[in-house]
């Protein structure tokens, strides 16, 4: 066990009205999925803008993510929800967010009304910084070549920020979701910076794992989460404290195939979690989910997943995400 360490200035959320402290601020515009790498270089450069004009940094950033809204059919497998997303641009050394409800009425705000009414005339903005492909206002029509034009007229600096690669590989939400479709967690780590995490209330189960010798704490994710179906190595942060474990998120055919469930064994703990939040970081890929022929044959492999989920969390050198309070 070890306790999580932080030491993060105040980080303050305003959503879509008044701006309160961040009015004037330079803000890292985008939607901030994951708040990957490439994210970071974004409000890389707002800070550094920021400090130049001594100016506070934010990031604008939008809920629900505008693909939600404009194509509600389509299933979107988001990597952080709201609240975890604000604890990750917490640790970025903004002085934090502004968040725009994306509904009908922003949809069709045009580039221009956007520029003008909501970036200079609602938050005065000091400058931005904004992604090489990320477009805004009504049918995506504004570019960051084109805020970067308004913003010279309007008397505001802009950033655009070349594309990330990691070994040839873009750095981006999509390749992250892509990754984890696959069970590449450690792949997906590359791309964030630090693992993949999730974060929820532990619920009551059947208790097969007790039964089985192996109690785990139970989680509902998001029904849209696309991580693969299988056994992982994991972190888990449970207040200031962390421990290590084994994961198995999937639909159990062993025994019902329910709905997708994260059930996890954490390693010399001993104790009740029961509706308590937990952080629970994917650090390694074991084996895909499986049925197997008899109960016994079930428990051997376990056992085998304990000691392979050692041998990988030794491995990954005490990785975990930083994590700010909101």
């Amino acid at each position: 066990m070890n306790k999580v360490a932080q030491n993060i200035k105040a980080f303050h959320v305003a959503r879509s009205g008044d701006p309160g402290p961040l009015h004037g601020a330079v803000v890292a515009i985008g939607n901030f999925d994951g708040v990957h790498r490439g994210h970071r270089a974004v409000i890389g450069a707002a800070l550094s803008r920021a400090r130049g004009l001594s100016r506070k940094a934010a990031a604008l950033t939008f809920s629900p993510h505008p693909r939600l809204f404009l194509r509600p059919q389509d299933a979107l497998f988001q990597l952080s929800s709201e609240r975890d997303k604000m604890r990750l641009l917490a640790t970025t050394g903004l002085d934090g967010a502004l968040i725009m409800t994306f509904d009908a009425e922003l949809a069709s705000t045009s580039a221009e009304d956007f520029i003008e009414k909501i970036l200079v005339g609602r938050f005065g903005i000091g400058g931005a910084a904004i992604g090489f492909d990320f477009h805004f206002g009504q049918k995506r029509a504004g570019s960051p070549t084109f805020l970067a034009e308004q913003g010279h007229r309007l008397g505001f600096a802009v950033d655009i920020v070349a594309p990330l690669e990691d070994e040839g590989r873009p750095v981006s939400s999509g390749a992250v979701r892509a990754a984890l479709a696959k069970g590449r967690v450690v792949e997906a780590t590359e791309l964030l910076g630090a693992p993949w995490f999730v974060s929820g209330e532990v619920i009551h189960g059947e208790k097969r794992g007790r039964e089985l010798g192996f109690p785990t704490a139970n989680v509902r994710l998001d029904p849209s989460c696309g991580l693969k179906h299988g056994i992982y190595a994991v972190r888990v942060a449970i207040g200031d404290m962390r421990y290590e474990g084994v994961a198995s998120f999937g639909v159990r055919p062993m025994f019902d195939n329910g709905a997708p469930l994260l059930e996890v064994f954490l390693f010399d703990f001993d104790g009740d979690l029961y509706g308590q939040t937990v952080d629970v970081a994917f650090i390694g890929w074991i084996r895909p989910e499986q049925k197997f022929s008899t109960i016994d044959a079930l428990k051997r492999h376990m056992m085998a997943d304990v000691s392979q989920a050692r041998d990988a969390l030794k491995r990954s050198d005490k990785a975990f995400p930083l994590l700010g309070e909101i």
